[in-house]
């Protein structure tokens, strides 16, 4: 680990320590915890464009999961665990199969994603935040324009998940990885330590999950 990412690794681990009792306490009382809103900010021509094309619809392959024994794995573990919160378990295996496809497409980590939604939603697909953030992972309205697809639903599932991961992407690029940063940007309270506590809260001891190929989890978690 580089001396910067290990100072930022320090500080997140500073913030963990001092929010850890209100955090632990938050995560129980509501499914809808800390919805926020992602902040609007003019965006280059080019970055418009590659959030366009990052956002064009693509459906997971029949493939991913009927001839990986591995993600078959991953799937029964994470619908066991999400079996509370959506009963339904043809609804909780699409809903799984979407955040696994767009979660690696954009290469983060899946684990990640589901603790993100849990701490933005509670798994609830029309959830709405005060700041008008919609769906399962709150995106705010003025990205379907800014990106240019004003026709695309963000109460579709996939739509949603699409949206998400690739706005988290984009703020991780703009922060040059720095996960912290990146969560605060996309909550919309960048420098304030309780949002990420809570989604790396929430991965870790709701979303963890160990596998023997580690191919698709890019993000480190230390």
């Amino acid at each position: 680990m580089t001396t910067t990412a290990a100072r930022a690794s320090d500080r997140f681990t500073l913030r963990r320590q001092v929010q850890g009792a209100v955090v632990a306490g938050l995560l129980t009382v509501s499914p809808l915890v800390f919805a926020g809103a992602q902040i609007y900010e003019p965006l280059a021509a080019s970055v418009q464009a590659a959030l366009h094309a990052a956002v064009s619809d693509s459906a997971p392959p029949d493939t991913l999961f009927t001839e990986r024994a591995d993600n078959r794995r991953w799937l029964q573990q994470m619908s066991d665990r999400l079996a509370r919160r959506i009963p339904d378990a043809a609804y909780r295996e699409d809903l799984l199969k979407s955040v696994y496809y767009e979660a690696t497409r954009a290469g983060l980590d899946p684990q990640l994603v589901l603790g993100l939604i849990q701490v933005e939603s509670g798994f609830r697909k029309y959830a709405v935040s005060t700041a008008g953030a919609r769906g399962f992972m709150q995106v705010m309205p003025f990205w379907v324009k800014v990106i240019g697809r004003q026709e695309d639903n963000l109460f579709h599932l996939r739509t949603n998940l699409r949206y998400g991961c690739t706005i988290l992407r984009h703020y991780l690029a703009i922060e040059k990885g720095d996960l912290f940063r990146a969560l605060g940007r996309y909550n919309g309270s960048l420098g304030r330590a309780e949002y990420p506590n809570m989604v790396r809260g929430a991965w870790e001891r709701q979303w963890s999950y160990s596998r023997a190929s580690t191919e698709h989890s890019v993000i480190a978690r230390n």
